[in-house]
């Protein structure tokens, strides 16, 4: 599984020292990649030592292969009001 190799979401509850610590994250509904593991919680949780990607349902992403991710890395940032892969890349 692609590791997540930068999250810039702080606020995430699996966010610590700057990196992704959830076992295994999915992104995506279906059409937007957001990371639909990002939410918010008094206190940090995860025990991973690198998030990793397990699941990605935004099917149009060229690194996508039978709804799983194929890029090395991935990079999950804030946008709007959503934290998304920012390695996603339209087909």
């Amino acid at each position: 599984m692609p590791e997540v190799t930068v999250c810039q979401v702080a606020e995430c509850a699996y966010n610590k020292d700057d990196a992704c610590h959830a076992l295994a994250i999915t992104i995506g509904d279906g059409t937007h990649a957001a990371c639909d593991t990002y939410f918010l919680h008094p206190s940090k949780g995860g025990g991973a030592p690198r998030g990793q990607v397990g699941a990605c349902k935004v099917s149009g992403c060229m690194h996508n292969t039978d709804l799983e991710c194929q890029a090395p890395g991935i990079t999950v940032a804030a946008l709007q009001d959503a934290a998304d892969c920012l390695t996603y890349v339209a087909r």
